[in-house]
């Protein structure tokens, strides 16, 4: 199990990490397509298309710029996301998880690639906020996390000890960028979207469930000797 006592700092994702990947998943992929379509009076086959350009921004602050894409769809894409919002929701545990956090020493940070409209969309309807002592998006950075950049501004504005902090995501990407930054303790969740199957992870231990985090469960993070390249 994790030894709290080495822990200082406790940096979490929010989409598919804390709440459920299928809202993300549904809406980019499928919803947003098919509303353009059906806005603009285009044939339904250039859903396609679309997809396809979405997922090219993959990685970049583009990817998760509600603004960007709105100017660039020419589309009220928060209104857009309102209509799906039923699909929000936490995953299996996580509130569970949040709650205990907030009764422990470590200062808990909310570090995400959504930008402040997602943010503000999904705190609204989940409560999510009253968890984090901080919320930091990439967007407040000018970085995604998948780039050394941001950890570094990260840094910078809310200080934290690579050594003695943990770190959850979802996303390879991230995970490895949050690797080569030196941050010792990291988790991949291997069902961020609770309709897809799971996966697993290269360089970091996966997570299936919260619980064994708080409870004694038996997972033991041991920090990695890192070779020099």
């Amino acid at each position: 199990m994790i030894d709290w006592t080495t822990i200082d700092t406790v940096l979490l994702d929010m989409d598919g990490t804390l709440l459920d990947l299928h809202f993300d998943s549904h809406f980019w992929l499928e919803h947003l397509p098919r509303r353009y379509c059906e806005l603009h009076r285009l044939d339904s086959a250039l859903q396609a298309d679309l997809k396809a350009r979405i997922i090219s921004e993959s990685g970049t602050l583009n990817w998760y710029s509600l603004d960007y894409w709105s100017r660039e769809l020419k589309l009220d894409v928060v209104a857009l996301k309102r209509e799906v919002q039923h699909l929000i929701g936490y995953r299996h545990e996580a509130e569970d998880f949040l709650a205990w956090l907030r009764d422990q020493p470590q200062r808990v940070v909310l570090a995400t690639n959504a930008d402040r409209h997602g943010i503000e969309l999904k705190f609204g309807l989940t409560g999510m906020g009253d968890y984090f002592d901080a919320v930091v998006s990439s967007a407040d950075l000018g970085h995604a996390k998948e780039e050394q950049a941001f950890w570094h501004r990260l840094n910078e504005i809310e200080p934290f000890e690579p050594a003695r902090t943990l770190f959850i995501d979802d996303n390879p990407q991230v995970l490895e960028s949050a690797r080569t930054y030196g941050i010792a303790h990291l988790l991949g969740v291997r069902q961020p979207d609770s309709k897809r199957e799971a996966r697993d992870f290269e360089h970091v231990h996966g997570l299936d469930g919260f619980a064994v985090l708080t409870a004694g469960g038996g997972l033991h993070l041991e920090h990695e000797e890192r070779k020099e390249s």
